[in-house]
């Protein structure tokens, strides 16, 4: 192809002949052509709804000028007559070229194609235009796409990095302003034209991509041994030159022994690539608080991209459909380059040396132990995947950290019970093998079989394809003086081998692989003075659950836990019971500053069984207080309903200034999710009593029951993204002297023209209600929260500022009209519109109908600043059934603002779209 670069306008205008060769078996009668550029052309393609998914919301509120696309696009055969083509409406990047005659085996045919390749801005996926005047080119021309198992493989973009291209050659004329210089890993010839324009011819056989960075200045770097040249800008400033080199000249070795000779003559090693794919660690800390030397943290980076560059560019797979195989071999071959590297670097780095984190596990953990820590933190949360599923169906986390990680582990895993490097062969006969034809997971299948008499079909059907987690337990364990007999469990059923050691003092005298068949037998063994037998020592098989694999055979407890008291926070210790201790701080009008110690056993990992005990004092009222919860997780496999919650929690606070409240609260949360994990629609059960015991205030008078009782159902339906929000919530409450029934639903949804709507219906009626005060009545502007589930600053308060503090529901109003609360039955409509940027009007409207009182109707208007939804807001009334409000005095006091200050709920704003 002919490409010249307009760097004003940020486009590419292409010439292209492309000649297709038909080695398949089938005849042809269209052609698919990825146009992976074109995905950043509109608001509604695949990458857009990506990026909505994953709460991003910088696409969708880009201007125009910053968006890719494809245009002005003409093909022709070689008689050029024109061919035509479609782009389907849902998968617009890519098209299907029909051809004039079928294609035969071993036919080819000739395409000329001419186009305008616009560039997308970098912010969107680091790849496309900077604001420095440089251009990071991915996919930024058509080319055909795979063709496997009789069809052309249709990917669409989903910011992956996963594109599947036919292998080609390529012959590439880029011309540039002389201003700008080319970066590539095709072999590069470079001319001087007319017009201080710059000529580039690229060339390269037997790929599927290829690099191209565009920049004012290079900022590329070249190191050459005796059999690649590597060009890498990777940011470094503390390691020199030499170091750099010994570093990269140490790894590229290491890739070609381990793996294979890498078959081009360059490669692009670039701080864009990392970025998008960085080693996720304490190694991305602040060099002024890094744990690592400055080499160490260049060695991890430039290993992680060079692997990643490496397999992707020369490894021809489906990078889909079997991105495992990519993974496992990248972080396989990172965890044995730190065994022959770097054995005794740990997790924290050095921080493990410093006298005061000696007691936590997380600064004890060798370096490669935190990748089945990530992979255990989904499977623990029942959010894991099958290794082996596409790609683009992976939540975010699976994808660029659990899954990966797992892949890895998995391939070590093999590798330890084959032995006799039977994966090391096997995984450098399938890369040659990829140098001849094109390769899928079958080919890497079918060769680690024919590596080994032992029947590994259990690695591929319960490893890779299925999310069957592992779990073996002791079952029995005798002693006598000379010998060990013992048998394991298999607790979850998943066939899969496991490693039993012996140790002695912390010393292996022992290991033995236990094979599927033997699991279930019983073994005798010498005692060799052995004081402890574990089972998956090292962590070589990725299992669920590490805390009953051992067996002590001294002492009177065989298997007994000492408590160990651990600060802040720590990684799960198989070999101790954990109690964590922090302190913590809460604030109410009535029991001011709350200093307290927090107790629980919450780590990194989540735990069956889970306690968190907060005794505080209050600081106004001088008395103790806090709160309490026990928990039972209960997680299921293999249904849409993932987990159950059994839990009771208890606290005791003051809601006015003399009277405190003690509040029991047993209760059972079922969660349901969609059986594709990426969708973002979750389902809720809550089933709970609320029991509450108030003490009587004199300074209360809402004739308020002291204790009460309420059993409390709820349903709640959502699904939530960057530009559609969806909730409905039902609920019912029956006590002795009310019962009510309510229906809330939620809309929020951001326009193509950036502007946004925010719409709640509300409505509830009571069955019955034998009250005698509006405790229990609905509320139109400011519940009084007889469930205690509101965060309330001063809940008693009337006037003043805690009373203007606004929470989102009942009848959702931010004016207090004269008639406040409905015992009969209430109906609301609340809606907001984005007038600009964060600033919205709203608008109120209901009616409210109470005992021997016709109905009324009621409504507000405002302004809204919705500075973060949900989390901090500021409303201005303007207009109301009370009239200008704006104009009326003492206007300072109907100003309502949310503001949330919990670190649970603000990280859960930013975590989202991990999970």
């Amino acid at each position: 192809m002919t490409a010249a670069l307009d760097a004003d306008n940020k486009t590419l205008s292409l010439q292209q002949k492309i000649i297709f060769i038909n080695q398949s078996d089938d005849t042809l009668s269209s052609i698919v052509l990825n146009d992976w550029n074109h995905a950043f052309s509109t608001k509604n393609t695949p990458l857009a709804k990506r990026f909505s998914d994953e709460f991003y919301r910088g696409f969708h509120l880009a201007k125009e000028e910053e968006r890719g696309s494809t245009i002005n696009l003409i093909i022709n055969d070689a008689s050029q007559q024109f061919l035509s083509w479609q782009r389907p409406d849902k998968n617009p990047d890519y098209i299907v070229v029909q051809l004039k005659e079928q294609l035969l085996p071993n036919q080819k045919i000739t395409l000329h194609l001419s186009y305008i390749s616009k560039i997308p801005s970098d912010k969107f996926t680091k790849h496309g235009y900077s604001n420095n005047g440089s251009f990071n080119l991915k996919n930024w021309y058509l080319t055909p796409a795979r063709y496997e198992n009789h069809t052309f493989i249709k990917n669409s973009n989903n910011n992956l990095e996963d594109i599947a291209n036919a292998v080609s050659d390529y012959e590439v004329d880029l011309t540039l302003p002389a201003t700008l210089e080319a970066i590539s890993d095709l072999n590069s010839v470079k001319t001087t034209g007319k017009d201080d324009f710059l000529h580039y011819r690229l060339s390269g056989n037997n790929r599927t991509d290829f690099s191209l960075i565009i920049e004012p200045k290079s900022n590329f770097e070249s190191y050459r041994n005796s059999s690649v040249e590597v060009l890498t800008d990777l940011k470094n400033k503390k390691v020199d030159n030499i170091e750099k080199a010994i570093i990269i000249d140490r790894i590229v070795n290491y890739a070609n022994n381990l793996i294979g000779k890498y078959p081009y003559e360059k490669i692009v090693v670039s701080q864009t690539d990392y970025e998008k794919n960085p080693f996720y660690g304490l190694n991305q800390l602040p060099s002024f608080i890094s744990p690592f030397p400055d080499e160490f943290i260049f060695e991890i980076k430039f290993l992680k991209t060079y692997l990643n560059e490496y397999l992707k560019t020369s490894l021809h797979l489906d990078p889909r459909k079997d991105n495992w195989i990519y993974d496992g071999i990248q972080v396989y071959a990172m965890m044995k380059y730190i065994d022959e590297n770097h054995p005794k670097t740990k997790m924290m780095g050095s921080a493990s040396n410093i006298r005061l984190l000696k007691s936590f596990n997380l600064t004890n953990i060798d370096f490669n132990g935190q990748y089945s820590y990530f992979y255990m933190l989904m499977a623990r949360k029942n959010l894991d995947q099958p290794l082996g599923a596409p790609k683009n169906t992976l939540i975010k986390f699976n994808e660029q950290i659990a899954s990966k990680y797992r892949a890895g582990l998995s391939i070590r895993f093999l590798d330890d019970y084959l032995q006799n490097d039977a994966v090391i062969t096997s995984i450098q006969e399938f890369y040659q093998k990829n140098n001849r034809t094109q390769v899928s997971r079958y080919d890497f299948e079918t060769v680690l079989k024919s590596k080994t008499t032992k029947d590994i079909s259990w690695f591929f059907k319960t490893i890779i394809d299925s999310r069957d987690i592992i779990d073996y337990k002791f079952s029995s364990v005798t002693k006598t003086k000379d010998s060990i007999t013992f048998s394991v469990k298999n607790r979850t059923g998943a066939p899969i081998p496991i490693p039993v050691y012996g140790t002695k003092k912390g010393a292996i005298v022992f290991k033995q692989w236990l094979d599927i068949e033997e699991c279930d037998s019983t073994f005798t063994i010498p005692r060799n003075s052995i004081d402890k037998i574990i089972l998956n020592l090292k962590n070589e098989v990725p299992e669920y659950n590490l805390r009953n694999n051992w067996k002590k055979l001294e002492g009177f407890f065989p298997n007994n836990r000492p408590v160990k008291f651990v600060f802040m926070k720590d990684l799960e210790d198989p070999y101790y019971n954990q109690i964590l201790y922090v302190p913590s701080i809460y604030y109410n009008l009535y029991d001011g500053l709350t200093p307290g110690l927090r107790l629980h056993n919450k780590t990194i990992l989540e735990k069956p069984f889970i306690f968190d005990v907060n005794p505080s004092y209050s600081t106004k009222s001088n008395n103790l207080s806090g709160s309490a919860v026990f928990v039972v997780n209960q997680n299921f496999r293999k249904s849409n309903l993932y987990n159950a919650r059994y839990s009771i929690s208890g606290s005791y606070f003051h809601y006015a200034e003399d009277a405190a409240y003690f509040r029991l609260n047993p209760a059972v949360q079922l969660r349901i999710r969609e059986p594709n994990f990426r969708d973002n629609r979750k389902q809720l059960f809550l089933f709970r009593q609320v029991i509450v015991n108030k003490e009587k205030s004199a300074l209360v008078l809402d004739n308020s029951p002291e204790n009460y009782s309420v059993f409390d159902v709820r349903y709640i339906n959502t699904k939530t993204e960057v530009t559609n929000h969806f909730n409905f919530t039902s609920d019912l409450q029956i006590s002795g002297k009310f019962g009510k029934i309510t229906g809330e639903i939620e809309y929020r949804k951001l326009f193509e023209d950036n502007r946004q709507i925010n719409l709640r219906f509300y409505t509830g009626s009571f069955l019955y209600n034998k009250t005698q005060s509006d405790f229990f009545s609905f509320a139109l502007d400011r519940p009084t929260d007889y469930l205690f589930d509101y965060n309330y600053f001063g809940r008693s308060e009337s006037t003043g500022l805690y009373s203007q503090q606004y929470v989102l529901a009942e009848g959702g109003f931010k004016s207090k009209i004269a008639t406040p609360f409905a015992n009969r039955w209430i109906t609301s409509f609340n809606a907001s519109y984005s007038i600009w940027n964060w600033i919205e009007v709203y608008g109120d409207i209901g009616f409210i109908k109470n005992k021997d009182v016709k109905q009324r109707f009621v409504y507000d208007s405002g302004i809204r600043l919705n500075l973060v939804t949900d989390y901090f807001e500021l409303y201005f009334p303007v207009y109301s059934n009370n009239g200008w409000e704006i104009a009326q005095d003492n206007y300072n006091e109907k100003i309502r603002f949310i503001v949330t200050f919990s670190p649970k709920t603000l990280i859960n704003l930013f975590n989202r779209k991990w999970f």
